[in-house]
């Protein structure tokens, strides 16, 4: 790989940035990077999982169909993050269908190889254990915060996730359609309008793929405000 830009991505990656760095770059120049459209399928559903990719760049949906035929956003993947690791090294299927969601650039890490570097470096088990363990605790975290978090709220945490300022005022591009972020947060498009206006009241201001904040630390504060705070304070 031999764009410095590229490297450092897959550098900063789970799967990469815990290894010996003459291990992570053995990796990246024997894996190779692949371009997809807006819409294009990287992998289906019962694909035969070959590949740990790397997201370069631009944003990666993966989902499910479900038995009533609607589609079950499992995760949203963006610059620098992977996917993949946990069905690659058991020889079986993709038990989800990936797409990109913009135009996007991923880094194909073939399970072939690091099957066979571990066998004399067992450091790459580790990383891939440390990998998978990240997406254990990102799940984690989600389920968190379809229990604890009003829709708002949710909302409200993903917009600061895109921020690139800890405080003062905020203009964010949103990375994807608003149908697929309802999905990334468990609700429905209705819903997500509704958070939307509730967040307006907190000087929040969604023009077309555009989300304007006012006041990020207001609006963290409204982020983790405990839903439960009216009922401690009646008792």
């Amino acid at each position: 790989m031999a764009d410095n830009i590229d490297t450092a991505t897959a550098h900063s990656a789970v799967l990469l940035s815990s290894l010996p760095r003459a291990v992570a770059d053995h990796i990246l120049q024997r894996s190779a990077s692949k371009a997809f459209k807006r819409g294009e399928t990287i992998f289906c559903q019962g694909d035969e999982a070959q590949h740990i990719y790397v997201v370069l760049d631009g944003w990666v949906k993966l989902f499910r169909i479900t038995p009533t035929g609607a589609e079950a956003v499992v995760g949203v993947f963006t610059k620098g993050r992977s996917f993949g690791e946990a069905v690659a090294f058991e020889n079986i299927s993709y038990p989800v269908t990936a797409e990109a969601v913009t135009d996007t650039r991923l880094l194909l890490v073939r399970a072939s190889l690091l099957t066979t570097m571990m066998r004399d470096q067992p450091e790459i088990a580790m990383a891939i254990l440390s990998s998978t363990f990240r997406h254990l605790h990102f799940l984690v975290t989600q389920v968190e915060q379809l229990k604890a978090h009003t829709g708002a709220q949710r909302v409200a945490e993903f917009l600061l996730e895109l921020c690139d300022a800890e405080s003062g005022s905020c203009t964010i591009i949103l990375p994807y359609d608003k149908s697929l972020i309802a999905g990334r947060l468990g609700m429905q498009p209705a819903s997500l309008s509704r958070a939307f206006n509730r967040l307006e009241t907190l000087g929040v201001k969604i023009t077309q793929n555009q989300a304007m904040i006012g006041d990020i630390g207001q609006l963290r504060e409204y982020m983790m405000e405990d839903r439960s705070a009216p009922w401690k304070k009646a008792d």
